[in-house]
């Protein structure tokens, strides 16, 4: 039996913790992965990059409840390789900073596997930016030294020189040195180091719930007690963390420490992900429904061959944009057959998915909701009419699921309507563990509800948990559909789209904060 072609390995640093820190070229190798080995210290919200059938494996906790050992991931980066996948191997932060890059390149060259390096963004280099503390400085810091606080224990034969570290004329970055403060932070005061050297102590460094303490030299093995500050840590000694700006633009970001979980299905929640986390929110994803395909297209394909006597075609979502243009193009016709139709978006993102492909809406209702816009048509339709030797006809391009005010008010209003249901909703039928977990924890601000769907879907996920967290409506439509499920709604968004769901949970945590 043929053995299968070689896989690759690609040695990823994924940052400290940022997800929008991971390299374009990381990126790209975690989109193309089979199997994902990743340390426990990658934030979780870099995974999301990954395809949805690639296998993910945290290398923070084996079976028996302890990390797994060296010998194990070289082994299993190996064999899936070896069974022809491509594996991603993330690391956090930069992969040849006291990431063990050489034992791991070492196994990869004596098995024959092929192997891609792709730097990361190291600890030290981000908690400088992100502290607001410069690593280098023109008049404290000409140089940096990057120093593990653990190299006492496992290497005992070639220990560090604290003397010359004493007198390193720039900024000392101590990696993993926690637990040893107390042993590095005297030796290079006994070596000569001032005692009031300042150092900065910054935790979690680029998460929004990142921590910055400042303290000095002497202080350190109390800033480090056992109990008060728990890894990963990064401590920067030196007179250039006295020289901090001062100006902390990470903390200061209007959502700054908001745990926010965006609920829209996937591959439509990316816009609403950066949009918070700009603002500094800490976003995390749960799908609350899923969009799919119709089960049967006929009903789609006979409205498509009913275009040229069609007058009105009315879309209620970018769903039924991208659905009903895309069967379009699937079978065989292209936008010219919209020619004679006119064209109805419920609202601004609808009317810009329309844009993206090359069609512009004749008509958007100034409330974006369903009422609104059949108010909008009737009118249209009420004018348009006396020419006409037939009454109007009307396709209107839904969900599976979805309420009937649209049809009943056209047709009361004289309009022949076709119903076209291009892809189906369905609620996701239970949410990541993980998320459950953090929810029921308190762990999660925020919770965005951007339809009655995507609400009634929560409720059934959460149940009572969800009242651990504070819920964002879309609209008063979406409110009303949780207050029906038994659940209030903390924010509602004054214009009915993304950014105003995002514009609504900022004004109510400015406003908590102004109280508080």
């Amino acid at each position: 039996m043929p053995q299968p072609a070689l896989g690759h390995v690609a040695l990823i640093g994924a940052g400290p913790g940022d997800p929008g820190l991971l390299t374009l070229r990381g990126l790209q190798q975690l989109r193309r992965a089979d199997v994902v080995l990743y340390d426990y210290l990658v934030d979780p919200r870099v995974l999301h990059a990954c395809r949805d059938e690639a296998q993910r494996i945290c290398l923070g906790r084996h079976r028996d409840g302890r990390a797994w050992e060296q010998s194990q991931i070289n082994a299993r980066m190996i064999a899936e390789a070896q069974a022809g996948r491509f594996v991603a191997r993330l690391k956090g932060g930069d992969p040849a900073i006291f990431g063990r890059l050489s034992e791991e390149i070492a196994a990869l060259e004596a098995a024959g596997i092929p192997y891609e390096v792709t730097p990361g963004v190291t600890a030290a280099s981000a908690a400088c930016a992100y502290a607001g503390i410069p690593l280098t400085h023109r008049d404290h810091a000409s140089c940096v030294a990057l120093i593990t606080g653990q190299q006492q224990n496992e290497n005992p034969s070639d220990p560090l020189d604290y003397g010359a570290l004493a007198a390193f004329p720039g900024t000392l970055a101590f990696y993993m040195g926690v637990t040893t403060a107390a042993d590095w932070s005297q030796a290079l005061i006994a070596h000569g180091k001032s005692a009031s050297t300042p150092v900065a102590l910054v935790r979690h460094a680029s998460r929004p719930h990142q921590q910055t303490i400042v303290t000095t030299l002497g202080a350190l093995p109390e800033a480090l007690a056992p109990g008060t500050m728990r890894p990963p840590i990064v401590a920067l000694v030196g007179p250039a963390v006295a020289a901090r700006a001062g100006f902390d633009w990470f903390g200061r970001r209007p959502l700054a420490g908001q745990r926010v979980l965006v609920t829209r299905p996937r591959g439509q929640e990316d816009g609403m992900v950066e949009a918070f986390a700009d603002r500094g929110a800490c976003v995390w994803r749960q799908p609350a429904i899923e969009i799919a395909p119709p089960d049967d297209w006929g009903p789609v394909d006979a409205a498509l061959a009913a275009l040229p006597e069609t007058d009105w075609a009315v879309f209620s979502s970018a769903n039924g944009v991208e659905a009903l243009l895309g069967r379009l193009l699937a079978t065989g016709g292209d936008l010219r057959a919209l020619g004679g139709v006119r064209l109805a978006a419920i609202g601004p993102a609808t009317a810009a998915a329309l844009l993206r492909r090359g069609l512009r809406a004749d008509a958007t209702p100034a409330a974006y909701c369903a009422e609104s816009l059949a108010a909008a048509l009737r009118e249209r339709l009420a004018a348009e009419t006396p020419s006409r030797r037939r009454p109007p006809r009307v396709l209107l391009v839904r969900a599976s699921r979805g309420r009937e005010v649209l049809a009943e008010q056209l047709r009361a209003g004289g309009a022949e309507v076709l119903q076209a249901v291009a892809y189906v909703s369905r609620d996701t039928a239970e949410p990541d563990p993980q998320i459950r977990r953090a929810l029921e924890a308190g762990e999660i601000d925020w919770i965005t509800v951007t339809s009655s769907a995507i609400a009634r879907s929560l409720a059934r996920m959460f149940g009572p948990a969800l009242r651990r967290a504070r819920l964002a409506a879309i609209s008063p439509l979406t409110a009303a559909a949780l207050a029906e499920a038994g659940f209030a709604a903390a924010a509602i968004a004054a214009t009915y789209d993304a950014d105003g769901v995002v514009a609504a949970v900022e004004a109510a945590v400015q406003e908590g904060a102004a109280e508080g």
